[in-house]
């Protein structure tokens, strides 16, 4: 019988983790679980603790940790630490499974100086990203955030069935999606549905087949800021993304374009856009992730009146937690039944 140590929290709940671990194994687990107060507790970054180096995006302290974990050969995790000092601590540990986009709460050299192997569930909420991030662009198109908050404070606007002040539909717009992987993909797909003109920038991929024959182009990324009614950040953050939307990109923009970043705060030079809002430079934008989280009390996008906000929920739904749930389990068992991994980090 193997012990499996499970650590999960209010989002990816331990006793699904489990749950999945028990209807895809066909061997008895010994599973434990703890339960992390995240999100209603904030996490933690590595470079503010000692001994935390290199690790980001991660809740609990090394004791409690290792403790929980104690002679476990497999942890299941969603946002506990593992360090080089844990590593050191853990020497029965050999299987780690995150359940999120990238194992950024470890320390993989050190995995790896131990012989730790590590997997990860790409994609795990892809879907869901790409549903919000048409659900963002619908929200400005037509005009759903304008609707909602005049009527919230009294107001009946039936000047927004003016032409010149209605919204568009997604049928006569071409989007812009910088970044085409997974989520990039689905919001491609999602886009064609509507009717949309899409175009992609991605100087690293190909377009696939079916994207080809749908007519969406792959361009360059001035060109595809020029030409788009509606700008969608799916890129991943590098040295060469960060701040790629600043102010030379803005003002590339058409000057009725919509922005959407459902990505990653570090894509956006905020202080560029909320020029850029500010002085109409662009229409306006839909943010769902910001340079520091939460947004700060005084900041001025609070008081903007172009642009819709949310606290990071994109890739937050109850089938990103099972989905990731399943893939967790199905690389456990393949590492219990010596067979390739499908997501080695």
């Amino acid at each position: 019988m193997k012990n499996v140590a499970v650590i999960g929290d209010l989002f990816m709940l331990p006793e699904i983790l489990e749950e999945k671990l028990h209807e895809i194994m066909q061997q008895q687990l010994q599973v434990s679980t703890m339960q992390q107060p995240w999100p209603d507790e904030p996490m933690e970054h590595g470079y503010a603790a000692p001994g935390m180096d290199g690790l980001k995006e991660y809740f609990g302290t090394a004791d409690e940790i290792v403790s929980f974990i104690g002679n476990a050969e497999i942890l299941v995790t969603h946002l506990a630490p593992l360090s080089s000092d844990m590593f050191n601590q853990l020497p029965d540990l050999k299987f780690v499974a995150v359940t999120r986009g990238g194992p950024v709460n470890i320390d993989m050299q050190a995995a790896r100086d131990k012989g730790v192997t590590v997997v990860n569930t790409p994609g795990r909420n892809a879907s869901a990203v790409a549903e919000f991030t048409l659900g963002a662009m619908l929200a400005e198109t037509r005009l759903i955030r304008q609707g909602h908050e005049s009527m919230k404070q009294g107001q009946w606007r039936g000047d927004l069935y003016r032409t010149d002040r209605t919204g568009r539909e997604l049928n006569e717009l071409t989007v812009g999606i910088i970044g085409y992987g997974h989520i990039g993909k689905r919001v491609v797909s999602l886009l064609k549905a509507f009717g949309s003109k899409v175009l992609v920038a991605d100087p690293y991929v190909q377009l696939s087949a079916e994207h080809i024959d749908a007519g969406v182009e792959l361009v360059a990324f001035d060109q595809l800021l020029e030409r788009s009614d509606v700008v969608s950040m799916h890129a991943r953050v590098t040295e060469e993304t960060s701040h790629m939307m600043n102010k030379e990109a803005f003002e590339k923009m058409k000057p009725d374009g919509i922005f959407i970043n459902t990505a990653r705060g570090p894509l956006v030079n905020y202080d560029d856009l909320e020029h850029a809002l500010a002085n109409q430079t662009i229409g306006s934008a839909m943010l769902d992730t910001f340079a520091v989280e939460p947004v700060a009390e005084d900041s001025p996008l609070l008081k903007l009146p172009n642009v819709t906000l949310t606290p990071h929920i994109a890739g937050a739904s109850v089938r990103t937690v099972t989905y990731a749930a399943e893939e967790a389990a199905k690389e456990v068992q393949r590492y219990l039944n010596e067979q390739p991994l499908h997501n080695r980090c």
